[in-house]
Order: C-alpha cells, then structure tokens, then sequence
C-alpha cells in the first residue's frame, strides 16, 4: 500500500470514530411564561431531549410526530423528562394544562420535514395556531 492510501484510510478512521457516538442533549426549560425556553428544536436522529420543570404547572405532552406511538402521550406535571428520538421527522409538544394558551414546542429530527403537513393541520384553538403557524415558519428552512 502506498503513502496516500494509508494516509486516506487514517483520516478515514479518524472522521468515523469523531462522529460516532456524538449524540448530543438539549435541555428545554418550563418558563414562567407558560412557554418552553426552545421553541424549535433541530436535532440529529439519537439526540435526547431533555425537559426540566424551572416552573411549576408544566409537562410535555406529544400531540403529533412520525412516529407517535412510541413515544410517551405525556409526562407528569413538574417532572423531569427526557427522550432520545430515534425517527427523522417533525414533532409537536405542548403542555396539557397550556396547550390552548399556546405552550407548544416543535423538534425537527434529522431536518426532515415529511410530515409537516400533518403537523400544521392538527386542531388546537385559534391562540394556539397562531403560534404553532410562527413556529414552522421560523423551523423550515429558508
């Protein structure tokens, strides 16, 4: 094997070894705003979520995802939560108790956005839209 075959299959190595295993962690805040501190969320395929209570009265509850069924439909009020999100897509949260306030929060999975027409369609009140209509245009790209 020459010099520039070795060479390439170093750095090949090394670029393999560097991206593996580099799933990353987003902590998302309740605020004292009935408002989660990450509206949208872009995230890769493996990352987690995580959701901690810095104010009382809130949860997570998923309303509409690619892959819905296996995630949780909610969490318990003031507790900590955490999901790793293994399919590409777009999902929609909200707090159970806020959601018609507009406490809502979109995570993009793998900039993937096949089921946003799923997503701007589902019914929540007249607030709500409002804002889940700002979120999906500030989470697609321009």
């Amino acid at each position: 094997m020459n010099s520039k075959k070795i060479l390439v299959l170093v750095f090949s190595i090394v670029i393999a070894f560097n991206s593996y295993g580099r799933e990353e962690t987003i902590q998302i805040e309740f605020t004292e705003n009935d408002s989660y501190s990450i509206g949208v969320a872009h995230i890769d395929v493996g990352d987690t979520i995580q959701w901690l209570p810095k104010n009382e009265g809130h949860n997570v509850e998923f309303l509409v995802g690619p892959d819905i069924s296996a995630l949780p439909s909610n969490s318990k009020i003031n507790d900590p939560h955490s999901i790793i999100f293994k399919t590409p897509g777009v999902y929609l949260y909200g707090c159970t108790p806020h959601l018609n306030m507009g406490m809502l929060g979109l995570i993009v999975v793998g900039n993937d956005f096949h089921n946003l027409e799923e997503v701007s369609k589902f019914e929540i009140s007249y607030v709500a839209n409002s804002v889940l209509d700002r979120m999906i245009n500030n989470a697609q790209p321009n």
